[in-house]
């Protein structure tokens, strides 16, 4: 059996898996369109929980594993510190966090666009250098208009939940066909080879 023949066998994701993943997010789409507000305030309070969570699981995770253990600590009392705040401020963190994230947004834009305009400029192509100057005039954008990066966020978030639900949909029914396909072949050259062995 080659190398390629044993990648293709081995187990991945089940494709009911996929399929589930991708219904949560149109769900998650859907309610982020229609009620954006309600949406949001829940998805962060989920969010801090996660964030507690987290923090308290990498400062145990010190006591089985020590490398590191400095940035284990620092990450881990972040964690803990932010998911505090977002629980004991819900309707604060519900637009402190967004906004936080559109900062964040903006400037990594920035910071993106000038690498690829720096590329442009060396000879990579001018349309390159088309994608940079956008990248920073939408982080410009973003960080000067903050707030209306908040209010556009959980449309943005909730068209990106469709249509990334609906490709994984997509996606899982194409793993489904795949699976059966090969389960097909794998018991039609099983009884192949069961007929060819002499008795």
């Amino acid at each position: 059996m080659t190398a390629f023949a044993e990648r293709t066998e081995e187990p991945g994701l089940p494709w009911w898996l996929v399929l589930l993943e991708g219904i949560a997010a149109v769900i998650l789409g859907l309610f982020l369109l229609t009620s954006p507000g309600a949406t949001l305030f829940v998805l962060i309070q989920v969010l801090g929980i996660f964030w507690l969570v987290g923090g308290l699981f990498r400062i145990i995770s010190i006591f089985l594993d020590n490398s590191l253990w400095g940035w284990k600590l620092v990450g881990g009392a972040l964690g803990i510190l932010a998911g505090i705040v977002v629980l004991q401020h819900p309707l604060w963190s519900s637009v402190l966090v967004p906004a936080i994230y559109v900062i964040i947004l903006g400037i990594q834009g920035i910071i993106l666009g000038g690498a690829t305009l720096v590329m442009a400029f060396r000879g990579e192509g001018w349309g390159i250098g088309i994608l940079g100057a956008l990248s920073i005039v939408i982080g410009l954008v973003l960080l000067f208009n903050v707030w209306i990066g908040v209010a556009a966020l959980p449309f943005v978030l909730g068209a990106i939940g469709i249509v990334g639900g609906g490709v994984a949909i997509v996606m899982a029914f194409v793993m489904r066909s795949t699976d059966r396909r090969a389960s097909v072949r794998g018991s039609g050259t099983e009884g192949g080879e069961g007929e060819a062995r002499p008795v």
